[in-house]
């Protein structure tokens, strides 16, 4: 048995069958092929088993090697103590006159590295800001959330309108169109497409207008990016949003939201309560990432090609999975698929990487998850599913998903406890 293997992750044996066990599983093959072959002139289950072993020589060969093989590749890896991340590759078969089989078989394995410094990191985090500017943003979506549309009448459509329309698109070359019977469209903003705010401004509630409009490469919609479209564009109305006015009344409209508040200055206490929570979780993600950034950097290891595809087709998943909760079909969608793919290989790798880094650590400071854990897990995964945690407990067991949840528990609770490790230190960052 010889073995080859470089810097990577791959890893190849050469490995013999020894010609006694070759001949043993061959004469008993083809003693077991004997009872039930059907040979003329011979009684089923009487030709002799030399003539057997010579008519079907081939199907007697192929049936030892996958009954040998796979054996002697099992003890090969448990006495080499190589664990195969990829189902081994097996080619290079040669049976031979003498009765010898050689083969090779090729597959990877996880790296071997040693951790270095992963105690004591520093890292550095953008300082995010909370402040009377950014109270009043927060207070300012509120209003536009309860913002009302009164009618306009008198002039026709100028920026800042919204118009209220009726329209068609046919996409140019064919395709479903687009169709809808009362929307907005804010003209003049940055958001609406240059052609909609071109054709429509300055025209009086019963005009039509056709146009051409094409979509940027950039548009939020992924139904809409690139296309071209023709519209027929009926003007039902003028409209002009009117925001409520920020005073007491407003702030009890919207105390549902808040809890038992009366005041605008009580409103700008609850927001500011709200954002610093929300300035600690993300300052909080932002040292988690970067943790994992100064472990990548510190380790310098291959990675099994094997995981890396795994992770960019997880990766690709997740973007199909987005874009059909948002009711798009992927097929429909114009995006050059192989070439998204092949974008998440740098990431992919570094993924692959803080696993096994974080996994190793998680090893070396006997960090794991408890069955509490798992059961805190499961309850908070139930109460947003409908299901009770016994009924989501037997559903995850049968489809062999708890193992994936420790793991990630695990992985969770060491990036925390890298995290109390490390010295966290913010830089400021202006607001403009």
């Amino acid at each position: 048995m010889t073995e080859a293997t470089a810097a990577t992750c791959k890893r190849e044996l050469e490995l013999e069958i020894p010609a006694e066990n070759v001949k043993k599983a061959t004469d008993k093959i083809a003693r077991d092929l004997a009872k039930v072959a059907r040979i003329p002139g011979f009684r089923p289950g009487k030709a002799p088993v030399t003539l057997i072993q010579r008519r079907f020589a081939d199907d007697i060969k192929g049936e030892v090697l996958e009954s040998l093989v796979p054996e002697y590749l099992s003890q090969a890896l448990q006495e080499k103590k190589m664990i195969p991340v990829n189902r081994p590759e097996v080619d290079q078969v040669n049976f031979a006159d003498d009765g010898l089989v050689k083969f090779r078989a090729t597959f990877e394995v996880l790296p071997e590295f040693e951790l270095g410094d992963y105690k004591g990191l520093e890292v550095e985090v953008e300082e995010i800001e909370i402040g009377d500017a950014q109270v009043d943003k927060a207070i300012e979506e509120l209003r536009e959330r309860a913002a009302t549309y009164a009618p306009v009448e008198g002039r026709p459509i100028q920026d800042g309108d919204y118009a209220q329309l009726k329209l068609i698109g046919t996409p140019a070359g064919g395709g479903d169109p687009i169709q809808a019977d009362n929307i907005l469209c804010h003209i003049g903003a940055e958001e609406t497409l240059e052609s909609f705010t071109e054709n429509l401004r300055g025209a009086s509630p019963g005009d039509t207008k056709t146009f051409e409009a094409k979509y940027p490469d950039d548009y939020p919609d992924p139904k809409l990016v690139g296309k071209t479209y023709n519209y027929s564009v009926e003007v039902l109305g003028i409209k002009e949003k009117k925001l409520p006015e920020l005073n007491d009344e407003f702030v009890r409209d919207i105390s549902a939201e808040f809890g038992s508040i009366t005041t605008v200055a009580e409103l700008r206490t609850k927001i500011r309560e709200r954002l610093d929570a929300a300035r600690e979780q993300q300052q909080k993600q932002q040292a988690d990432e970067k943790i994992i950034e100064a472990l990548i950097k510190k380790h310098d290891f291959p990675v099994p090609e094997t995981l890396i595809e795994h992770q960019m087709d997880s990766r690709l998943e997740r973007v199909v999975r987005s874009l059909a909760q948002q009711g798009v079909d992927p097929r429909a969608v114009n995006v050059d698929w192989v070439s998204l793919r092949r974008r998440q290989r740098d990431r992919s790798v570094d993924d692959v990487k803080a696993e096994l880094i974080i996994d190793r650590i998680a090893t070396a400071e006997n960090i794991d998850a408890t069955e509490e854990d798992v059961e805190k897990e499961i309850e908070h995964l139930a109460s947003h599913s409908g299901e009770s945690a016994a009924a989501l407990r037997a559903r995850l067991t049968k489809q062999g998903a708890l193992d994936r949840i420790k793991s990630k528990l695990r992985s969770d609770k060491t990036i925390e406890w890298l995290y109390r490790q490390s010295r966290i230190q913010t830089t400021a960052k202006s607001e403009k």
